[in-house]
């Protein structure tokens, strides 16, 4: 598997993390509107290393695919397909916005981006299903999945990771 691809559209990269990111992702991370939204906990250089370790783990598998959002030159956000098992036609998409990249419409861009990636039929993914769930108290990420393409489907119950009720979006592979 080839995952080491980079995405591009306009001014926008979609690019596995590398190690040399550690600083932006530590300032990224002490974001309080990602905190409240997300379990991402990234407190100094050494826990950044150890998240960046786990990304590179996940792409060595197959099981977590996780790109860092460039924009204008600057590490904005984080965008991720996860596969439980590398298996499949169905992935999950995942992602949080750093503040440089809100109200940019970044996030909706690196979805798309991303989706379009995870499902081309001659790719080397292939993916059938997308899906895409969000704490159900965060109308922005309810925004971004609507706008993406992703349709609401039900409501979740709490779950790890997801403590509170989530919304499941859901997008299938065009014909």
């Amino acid at each position: 598997m080839t995952t080491g691809t980079a995405l591009t559209e306009a001014e926008l990269t979609l690019r596995p993390w590398e190690d040399g990111d550690a600083d932006a992702l530590t300032a990224l991370l002490a974001d309080e509107e990602i905190r409240r939204w997300t379990s991402h906990r990234v407190h100094d250089r050494g826990d950044a290393l150890r998240w960046l370790a786990n990304e590179h783990a996940g792409r060595a598998t197959g099981a977590r695919l996780g790109f860092a959002l460039v924009a204008d030159g600057q590490l904005a956000e984080h965008v991720v397909l996860k596969r439980p098992g590398g298996g499949g036609g169905v992935g999950e998409v995942g992602y949080w916005a750093g503040a440089p990249a809100r109200g940019r419409g970044l996030a909706t861009r690196a979805v798309t981006l991303l989706s379009a990636w995870a499902f081309d039929p001659g790719g080397e993914l292939a993916l059938t299903r997308l899906e895409l769930v969000h704490n159900a108290g965060n109308p922005a990420s309810c925004r971004v999945a609507e706008k993406a393409g992703y349709r609401l489907e039900t409501l979740l119950p709490p779950r790890p990771p997801h403590p509170r009720e989530a919304h499941l979006h859901a997008l299938t592979r065009p014909s």
